[in-house]
């Protein structure tokens, strides 16, 4: 897990970038509201805040980040109002917060923007129960949240937006459909059930830290669509909270919130949240469960019963998102990584197409935005096929299945980005040949995306060949191959779950 962690491809310096503007961007907020002279739960909230929008905006476009950076506020201070208000009125609290929980998992209908800004609504609320939000304070913290979402933007659209220079990529959107068809209203009301099953169990266990269980369940609901991903999701949730509770027993408790050691690590947990969101959520839970025992010392109330505590919520919200995605309008994993697969399969097509156009001499044929809208698809069927390629998983034929699929399809996207390159060339000239590959592995995709059969007709390449032939004879290979286990019977599918 470390390796995976420190020796995960970083193309660009990307992880990098994201982690150290996060620190930079949610530093500055931070030292912004102490010189405004904000108390310290006025830092912690527009730490927060400025954490929020420096880590789940993710628009495909700068421009798009803006807008919706912009739209936090619209939906951050009337939730925060809300949850300050109800502090008193227990019923009529609980039932808004399981509010916000199903329409923040409703909002991913709309893409990235209403994802950030579902995100955003419910961390609002559950950091008002956090800092125990009452009326008299809201002047403060809707300051403290104003104030440090303008320093984030500033240092992300100002100081360092290193976006500019990057080709705009897709953000693939989940899956479609109409009424409960759609896989985010089936999400909503799943979220919605586990939620409540955690609110309830969650106070039992403790009538002031129970938002912990409806966190986790929120959390481990977040970036998922399938019955699968949640509980590989959920899983990796818990043994992060345990391996960070048994770091903050070292290292956080015997600090009692001493400033500047504290500072320290706080910098250096926000740090590890960003850069390993993208390749590992075990990492990313332990960072943030360090953080938050770290903002838990500062303000006074770290031990090992509160730890304990935490760890038995955790555990409470876990179970909650097992039994909604088990027993309430489950999505199988089949159903959501076969509509992933099918995207990326056209994805495949379509940069063929415009490579093919590029080498044709079509100036205005761009595959480079192809092949980075295929990188993030891929990335996505990954995570779909991720319970399936568990070491958990007891069914070693789907197992072994799954991952012939995944290496099929990296071979795919391999042998796109090889054509590309060449595309790229000024003095890359067409073959004629070409023509006629480009045609055959149009009809492999047409063929896997459509259910026919799929024939691969093509003569034993020459030993040495034109550089953009080769990688789509090696590509036309791979689709061919795929064919096999995509077509797995449905007794026994390769992405069922």
């Amino acid at each position: 897990m470390l390796k995976r962690v420190f020796v995960a491809p970083d193309p660009g310096r990307m992880r990098l970038r994201f982690a150290v503007r996060g620190v930079l961007g949610i530093g500055l907020a931070v030292v912004v509201c102490g010189l405004a002279g904000h108390s310290l739960v006025g830092a912690v909230t527009g730490g927060l805040a400025a954490l929020l929008a420096l880590f789940t905006v993710t628009d495909a476009t700068v421009r798009g980040q803006a807008v919706t950076t912009a739209l936090l506020p619209l939906v951050g201070l009337p939730v925060l109002a809300a949850a300050a208000e109800l502090h008193d009125v227990p019923v009529a609290r609980d039932l808004t917060f399981l509010a916000v929980v199903g329409a923040g998992v409703y909002a991913r209908r709309w893409g990235p923007r209403g994802h950030s800004l579902g995100v955003f609504a419910f961390m609002t609320f559950f950091v008002a129960q956090f800092l125990q939000a009452t009326p008299g304070r809201l002047p403060e913290l809707y300051a403290a949240m104003l104030l440090s979402l303008l320093v984030a933007a500033a240092v992300r659209f100002g100081l360092w937006c290193y976006e500019r220079r990057l080709p705009p990529a897709l953000v693939p959107a989940p899956p479609g459909g109409r009424g409960l068809a759609r896989v985010t209203t089936r999400q909503a009301i799943q979220a919605t059930a586990g939620a409540g099953f955690a609110l309830v169990v969650g106070q039992l266990v403790s009538g002031e830290r129970w938002y912990w269980a409806v966190g986790a369940t929120w959390w481990i609901f977040v970036n998922t669509t399938s019955r699968g991903e949640t509980l590989v999701r959920g899983f990796r949730r818990v043994l992060g909270t345990v391996i960070g509770i048994g770091l903050g027993l070292l290292v956080a408790v015997p600090l009692h919130g001493a400033t500047v050691p504290t500072a320290a690590l706080l910098t250096l947990c926000v740090f590890g949240t960003f850069y390993t969101a993208a390749v590992s959520y075990t990492w990313m839970m332990l960072c943030v469960t360090v953080l938050a025992e770290l903002l838990y010392g500062l303000l006074g109330v770290l031990d090992p019963g509160l730890l304990a505590l935490r760890l038995a919520e955790t555990g409470v919200g876990a179970v909650g998102a097992f039994l909604a995605v088990l027993f309430v309008l489950p999505v199988t994993t089949h159903t959501v990584t076969d509509a992933w697969i099918q995207r990326a399969l056209r994805r495949v097509h379509a940069a063929t197409a415009e490579a093919a156009a590029r080498l044709a001499g079509d100036e205005g044929a761009d595959p480079a935005s192809r092949v980075a809208e295929l990188e993030q698809l891929l990335g996505r069927v990954r995570l779909s096929v991720a319970p399936l390629v568990h070491p958990l998983n007891p069914m070693r034929g789907r197992k072994r299945r799954a991952r012939r699929v995944l290496a099929l399809l990296d071979d795919c996207a391999r042998e796109i980005r090889g054509l590309v390159a060449v595309a790229a060339d000024p003095e890359a000239s067409h073959d004629a040949r070409l023509a006629a590959a480009c045609w055959r592995v149009e009809a492999a995709v047409e063929a896997l995306t459509g259910g026919a059969d799929v024939t691969l007709h093509t003569t034993q390449p020459p030993v040495v060949e034109q550089p953009a032939l080769a990688h789509l004879h090696g590509l036309e290979r791979a689709l061919a191959e795929l064919a096999k286990p995509l077509r797995t019977p449905p007794g026994s599918p390769l992405v069922g779950a």
